[in-house]
């Protein structure tokens, strides 16, 4: 059962909980209304709307997600009518579906866009902020996110091949998406210890496809890579101390300096990883007995 749903079952119960413990026979109907009122707005806090790592109860299908309100057109004149330092901000915009792919945004700030099944191709977004980003089945193979900010934003199902995410601040969803050669080098995608308000934001890379990928000197502590196809991927230098890597496939992939401190190697297919012996703390790893070796 969804959490969502599971929120409103217990607040539901606690409602009328709280309502057979104060109303009591003979209650005027008008303080009875009143009081449902009051705890009503008291639990509206544990069905709040869902954040940009969040799916549940979230209507894909609605016009927030499937319709644009600007055309490319409309983007390119607000650019060139831009003064000398200003920001093009477009932040909360419904753009889904258009093709921005070439085009240099890094004038733009897009948190809380809606950009999904979007077309970045070739796109420059060195420095620019998609925190908390609708970017579900979107295409940004080839871009450029140099330096840029994506904390809870969410790309699950999306293609970023050959994306350049160095020195980015990466803490979004990117289940299941494409990565294949993806640059995320001096990138920090560790867990935000200090800022738990909407939940553990983080890296999250389930079953994500992220072959040749590089991770060089990356912050990479406690990132969910669960299930992830990691083949010839480059870790050198990578902090991997504490990340969730079960089931991942580390073919080929180069460990030179990785330290997998705390990390969970449980299933994970290491048998065949490059410089394995310079890895660091790879004997301090959890679940390393349950690695695949072959």
């Amino acid at each position: 059962m969804r959490v969502g749903v599971i929120r409103i079952l217990l607040a539901g119960a606690l409602l009328l909980l709280m309502v057979s413990t104060f109303v009591r026979p003979g209650t005027d109907m008008n303080r009875l209304l009143l009081l449902l009122a009051a705890m009503a707005s008291a639990l509206l806090p544990m069905t709040a709307a869902p954040h940009a790592q969040d799916l549940t109860g979230l209507d894909v299908t609605s016009e927030a997600f499937t319709k644009a309100e600007l055309t490319r057109g409309d983007i390119e004149t607000a650019l060139a009518e831009l003064k000398p330092g200003d920001v093009l901000d477009l932040s909360g915009k419904s753009l889904n579906g258009i093709d921005l792919s070439d085009m240099d945004l890094t004038r733009v700030k897009l948190q809380s866009a809606r950009i999904n099944r979007t077309a970045f191709r070739n796109a420059k977004l060195d420095g620019v902020s998609l925190d908390q980003a609708w970017a579900l089945n979107s295409d940004f193979s080839n871009a450029s996110l140099k330096g840029a900010s994506l904390f809870a934003t969410q790309f699950s199902g999306a293609k970023l091949d050959g994306a350049n995410f160095t020195n980015a601040r990466v803490a979004g969803d990117f289940s299941g998406a494409s990565l294949t050669q993806a640059i995320f080098d001096g990138a920090d995608l560790s867990a935000d210890e200090k800022n738990q308000s909407m939940g553990l934001m983080r890296a999250s890379f389930k079953s994500a496809k992220l072959d040749g990928a590089s991770f060089k000197g990356a912050n990479l502590a406690r990132v969910m890579m669960e299930f992830a196809s990691l083949r010839e991927a480059d870790f050198e230098e990578a902090d991997l101390r504490g990340s969730e890597l079960a089931a991942a496939d580390f073919a080929g992939a180069n460990v030179k300096g990785a330290n997998f401190d705390g990390a969970d190697l449980n299933s994970a297919r290491i048998g065949k990883m490059e410089n394995t012996p310079a890895a660091v703390n790879l004997e301090k790893a959890k679940n390393l007995a349950q690695a695949v070796r072959n």
